[in-house]
């Protein structure tokens, strides 16, 4: 038989980051602003950082480009930020994956961040929940600020967000 201990202070840490972010959303959505509020991230130091502008257009720009004109476009948008990416030899690999998805999944229904993480102002994480009519991907980018321009650092996409969802609703993470 499996012992549940409860640790009244474990989760406390967390509890007080979900409660700031929120309050300072909730701030940010209360206040008369006259630009709209950019959104805040989470980064390892205490101190927040504001996504950059540049990158959420880019992830935007190739949102638009996969729905209207594919994923060879859209790849190839994505990809163009990096030269040492632009020609990589995995990128026809890539597009073919990609453009094969709505074959299995369904047809493009949109996209919903799930997560945006920085490690400093010059690496920036996004993931996104891609929705399908049959079902969700999640496609992460990461993307690095080396000198003035942002460039795509990594691309990946699957499938396993709702076994991860799952696994994460388990108590301790165990089975039982």
């Amino acid at each position: 038989m499996k012992k549940f201990t409860f640790k009244p202070m474990a989760g406390l840490p967390v509890l007080l980051a979900a409660a700031i972010c929120f309050s300072s959303l909730g701030v940010m959505a209360q206040s008369p602003a006259k630009k709209a509020a950019k959104p805040l991230v989470a980064p390892a130091s205490a101190k927040a950082i504001a996504a950059p502008k540049s990158v959420p257009a880019i992830i935007d720009a190739f949102f638009k480009k996969y729905k209207d004109k594919g994923a060879d476009t859209a790849i190839d948008y994505l990809f163009s930020t990096n030269k040492l990416l632009a020609n990589l030899p995995q990128l026809p690999v890539l597009k073919a994956k990609l453009d094969s998805l709505p074959q299995s999944a369904g047809k493009y229904m949109g996209h919903e961040l799930i997560a945006q993480k920085s490690a400093s102002p010059s690496l920036f994480f996004y993931s996104y929940l891609v929705k399908f009519e049959n079902q969700p991907y999640r496609f992460t980018f990461m993307f690095y600020k080396p000198g003035t321009e942002w460039e795509l650092y990594r691309f990946k996409y699957d499938d396993q967000i709702d076994s991860e969802l799952e696994e994460a609703g388990k108590i301790n993470n165990k089975h039982p």
